[in-house]
């Protein structure tokens, strides 16, 4: 290069110095000069917050600016955030059965084995002896009783030997027939008011639900209105003192205990003085458990009857015999010995869902005549329902109803 062309470009650099206030390389961009007019406007312009933060002299040139600019959408992302899980949807809330469908439900392991027993005797066969003997054995097997096994049986013979006979329409035969044994018994029990209060004395065996039906009865009393107060009577056992005081708090009613071991007698009295002061509607009392073959144990029985009647020759004005249906035949016997010891008056059958065995119910009805005023098939309070003879014959024998 001449020197005349070295003179000229130091005048240039010169000149980029005084404008910029800094060395221009030698090897300057040809695009340089038609970018000064504009950097020196930018410069001179008013400045946001931004270019305050950021020197002039530190950022790109525009060009280059424009070419490492990230996309606009990328630009803008926010930041990750955690994936937030979803909020968990509401439980729908539980759908009320009816008592028809618990029921049917509760006693659905009896009607199977009944139903699957008549469905194998009569589908396609015709109606002769053996097969009303085969009917015979499979309402024996469900403890409806001997007796009332060859009343049904005879019904449904009558008139109809060698002739085909669908299964449903044994059904409905068998219904009808428990029925007819069922109805006198089915009775509702009945809070005489001229009693103040109606004491209630419960017995039965170990295990039978004595306490739990209590809480259950105490529950329903209270519903209608009713003042009601229990007396903890089984002062053998800690855990049926204790679960007696807790149906008492869920219930509002008061209960009266003793330590463990107390009389029970002494118990039975001082409650029954106790709601007479008060001027309680109904006085439930529970008692130990004990098994209908233990002589002392059922005279200790007898012993609380005494005491109370030393107040009231009346009570107890209900001696309710709480059964397990699981128990089947023995049931029979407890029946017979516990009415002669405690004078029953009526029978509450419960765990009817626990047992293929439910007939049972039929066979004391044939037998004793007692009144049945509860019947229980579940653990809820309204799993205990009074008694009604067409639902449960129904029920048995596996009709199938549309009821709500």
């Amino acid at each position: 290069m001449s020197d005349e062309g070295e003179n000229r470009g130091g005048e240039k650099r010169g000149l980029w110095s005084r404008l910029f206030g800094k060395e221009v390389p030698k090897e300057a961009p040809k695009e340089a000069p038609e970018q000064a007019p504009q950097e020196q406007v930018r410069q001179e312009a008013p400045q946001d917050a931004s270019d305050e933060q950021v020197p002039e002299h530190d950022a790109p040139a525009e060009g280059a600016a424009q070419d490492q600019r990230p996309p606009e959408h990328e630009a803008r992302q926010e930041p990750a955030r955690e994936p937030v899980a979803p909020e968990p949807e509401p439980e729908p809330a539980p759908v009320k059965r009816s008592w028809w469908k618990r029921l049917t439900e509760g006693l659905s392991r009896t009607s199977s084995s009944i139903g699957a027993g008549i469905t194998g005797i009569f589908t396609k066969r015709k109606l002769d002896a053996q097969t009303l003997e085969e009917l015979e054995d499979v309402l024996v097997q469900a403890d409806l009783g001997v007796a009332a096994a060859m009343r049904i049986t005879e019904s449904i013979g009558e008139g109809r030997f060698d002739k085909e006979i669908a299964p449903e329409e044994v059904k409905r035969i068998l219904a009808a027939e428990v029925e007819k044994v069922l109805v006198p018994v089915a009775k509702p029990l009945v809070i005489d008011t001229a009693h103040k209060p109606f004491v209630i004395l419960m017995v039965g065996v170990n295990g039978a639900g004595k306490t739990t039906t209590i809480g259950k009865l105490a529950s329903k009393f209270a519903a209608e209105g009713k003042s009601v107060m229990l007396a903890a009577g089984d002062t053998f056992r800690a855990a049926a003192i204790e679960q007696l005081r807790i149906w008492g708090e869920r219930t509002g009613a008061p209960v009266l205990s003793r330590d463990q071991g107390a009389d029970a007698a002494g118990l039975a009295y001082d409650a029954l003085t106790q709601a007479r002061a008060e001027g309680r509607d109904v006085l439930l009392v529970d008692t130990a458990g004990r098994l209908q073959n233990k002589t002392a144990l059922m005279a200790e029985l007898e012993k609380i009857i005494r005491v109370m009647r030393k107040l009231d020759e009346s009570a107890p004005h209900a001696v309710l015999l709480v059964l397990d249906a699981t128990v089947g035949q023995n049931a029979l016997s407890q029946v017979e010995i516990f009415g002669k010891a405690a004078g029953v008056t009526g029978l509450v059958m419960t765990k009817l869902d626990g047992t293929a065995r439910g007939g049972i119910l039929v066979a004391l009805a044939d037998k004793f005549g007692l009144p049945v005023h509860y019947i229980g098939v579940g653990e809820g309070v309204e799993d205990l329902e009074p008694f009604a003879a067409r639902d449960f014959a129904q029920a048995i024998a596996g009709i199938a109803q549309d009821r709500s």
